[in-house]
């Protein structure tokens, strides 16, 4: 049975406490760099923390029958932003350097039999003391993620609605986002159920791979938009990172805006693109904004159209023996010979001039979905002739 600590340790402890805090306070310094880089302020909150938690302690050796309320007790003394500027890591620091100094004076304050009691009883504190860091720690946590979510739900709506007002860079920068750009689009459908757990999951994903992440719903679509993607083997890389978390149906890599400002026509171009994705049945999963430009411009994307018309029927258009070539090789007969035939050349000709087409438009003749994309452009072009426009 444990012999109860008598209440002369607790009356000595409680004369020494102010001297075992401060002893508590110059172990840290001596121990601990990042103690030392502490403001004169920060390390008043430290010490009020460990003179708290002897204080609680002394209050609870007279009563051990009852748990401590270590979380107001003790860090209740230090204000909000204390969970900010040290980690739960160097919080555990703080305790056991605290609990030394208190074990170092049991020696100096009490004699056999209660010695080991007050071990003992030292032993439950300093337990209770990190169960209570951590619940203080979760809850702050737990109210910066709703702090953040809510804010970067404020900053998604501001950048979908285009309302960029002053106050869009001061949250933006709240959340880390000063310095994010090229900032990549990838659209999709979120999952059938619990969207908002599966937006969690998705920020929760993004953290694990060191992402950063901006995410929202924009109509039936679940949006991501990811910063420092400055390449677009990045935004690839990245956009195959947070895929599995969006639900059924084509992922969208979209185009790579410049700027916040440029992230609005960008989120447009690429929901688009996911509705019209369900036109190609085997798309890749994510599949680039680029590889769906014949679904695109089939669904009625005008900007798709242009692209269609300026980067394919335009340069054609500048050299007609290529434009004469894809029309007969695409519109009647795909073959390099029946196509020499026609065009009176060798098939060697045909077959380089094939090859120009590819390098011109960046669409092969002979591939299937190049071919698409260039019969498209043929279409578009001679029906909107070379005075397009939006």
């Amino acid at each position: 049975m444990t012999v109860p600590v008598g209440s002369r340790f607790a009356a000595r402890l409680t004369a020494a406490a102010g001297d075992l805090a401060t002893d508590a306070t110059r172990r840290m310094e001596a121990t601990y760099p990042w103690y030392r880089e502490l403001s004169a302020d920060e390390r008043a909150w430290v010490g009020l923390v460990a003179q708290a938690g002897i204080s609680a302690f002394v209050d609870w050796v007279g009563d051990q029958r009852a748990a401590p309320q270590l979380t107001a007790d003790v860090f209740g003394s230090a204000p909000r932003e204390l969970a900010r500027i040290i980690s739960l890591e160097q919080t555990v620091a703080l305790v056991r350097s605290t609990i030394e100094v208190v074990e170092a004076a049991i020696d100096e304050l009490i004699d056999e039999p209660e010695r080991s009691s007050a071990r003992e009883a030292t032993l439950r504190y300093s337990r209770e003391i990190a169960f209570s860091a951590a619940e203080v720690y979760a809850r702050a946590a737990e109210a910066r993620g709703a702090w953040d979510a809510r804010l970067e739900a404020l900053v998604v709506d501001s950048i979908l609605r285009e309302e960029l007002d002053p106050s869009l860079s001061s949250r933006v920068s709240a959340l880390g986002w000063s310095e994010a750009a090229p900032i990549a689009v990838v659209a999709g459908y979120a999952p059938v159920a619990d969207v908002e757990g599966s937006l969690d999951v998705l920020r929760r994903a993004a953290r694990n791979h060191e992402l950063m992440l901006l995410t929202g719903m924009h109509g039936d679509h679940l949006l991501a938009l990811i910063g420092h993607c400055s390449s677009d083997a990045l935004a690839t890389k990245a956009a195959r990172l947070v895929t599995p978390h969006f639900g059924p149906g084509p992922v969208v890599i979209g185009e790579r805006a410049i700027d916040f400002d440029d992230v609005g026509s960008c989120v447009r171009t690429a929901t688009i693109a996911v509705r019209a994705a369900a036109g190609w049945t085997h798309a890749p999963r994510p599949v680039s904004i680029a590889d769906l430009l014949p679904e695109r411009a089939l669904a009625g994307d005008l900007g798709a159209h242009e692209e269609l018309i300026t980067q394919v029927y335009l340069p054609l258009e500048d050299e007609p023996h290529l434009m004469v070539t894809a029309a007969a090789y695409l519109e009647r007969t795909p073959s390099l010979e029946a196509t020499a035939r026609e065009l009176f050349v060798h098939p060697n000709t045909v077959r380089y001039r094939l090859g120009r087409i590819a390098e011109t438009t960046g669409f092969a003749p002979t591939d299937p979905r190049g071919a698409l994309a260039l019969r498209l452009a043929l279409i578009l072009g001679r029906t909107h002739g070379s005075n397009f426009h939006l």
